[in-house]
């Protein structure tokens, strides 16, 4: 028993090193259909495990990110082998151009809800949002677990494929919307991107476009300035990350 007593404080300070050195990211696709996850590493972040990969209706993977990481997660929808016959693996909707299911770098192709995280892993905050800036392909939400209740949720509970501006909106072969555009994609100029002479806070402010999503999705991006609502925090290390495609609205 001496011994035991001797090994416990030790064990316990190797389980916490365990948990300090990486934060999980807990994927589960609600959505009534499958759902291709991406994972992309910034510049400077180490890359993952794994890159991207298949989540059936009602399945969930957990990834380990270093402790220190940045870097997005989004959803791929109507995926499978190029109908041109090339045989390359493409998606409808979040294709990261890499021929294949795993990513291996490629960022989203826009129109993509994104999820957006960056860990510090020194004890202070880690950063965190759902971004429709480069538009929306399906329902997301972040949810932290643990961190207390200063570690809120955020995300788009709304399918905006259906009601999507019609000069925003992305068709299918069937006609029913599967993506929305935002309308910097849709129409390239800068009051809508951001950038030349309104590539400032106070030059760039919410259209009628940006709005739409505002309005739909209030706790995610709508805009490149749009922080004071859309940024969330957590205590860096206290909490791990569940990313849910087409959340349960009771959730």
């Amino acid at each position: 028993m001496a011994t035991a007593r001797r090994l416990l404080p030790v064990t316990l300070l190797l389980i916490s090193l365990s948990r300090a050195l990486c934060t999980t990211f807990t994927l589960t696709n609600s959505c009534a259909y499958t759902v291709w996850p991406g994972l992309l590493s910034s510049a400077g972040s180490p890359p993952l495990a794994t890159t991207g990969f298949a989540l059936a209706p009602g399945e969930s993977l957990a990834v380990d990110a270093p402790a220190a990481w940045s870097g997005r997660v989004w959803g791929r929808t109507l995926c499978g082998a190029d109908p041109g016959g090339s045989g390359r693996f493409a998606c409808a909707t979040g294709d990261c151009g890499s021929g294949a299911v795993e990513c291996g770098g490629g960022g989203a192709a826009p129109p993509a809800t994104l999820a957006e995280f960056t860990l510090d892993g020194a004890g202070g905050n880690d950063f965190y949002d759902v971004s429709l800036v480069d538009g929306s392909n399906l329902p997301m939400v972040v949810v932290p677990q643990g961190g207390g209740a200063a570690c809120g949720a955020t995300g788009c509970l709304v399918d905006l494929n259906g009601p999507c501006p019609a000069d925003l909106k992305v068709a299918g072969a069937d006609g029913a919307g599967i993506a929305c555009r935002s309308a910097c994609e849709a129409f390239g100029t800068p009051e809508y991107c951001c950038n030349g002479a309104f590539g400032t806070p106070a030059t760039c402010r919410p259209s009628a476009y940006s709005q739409f999503f505002k309005n739909a999705c209030p706790r995610a991006y709508s805009y490149a300035y749009d922080d004071a609502t859309s940024t969330f925090t957590c205590a860096s290390g206290t909490a791990s990350y569940l990313v849910v495609f087409c959340p349960i609205i009771s959730r």
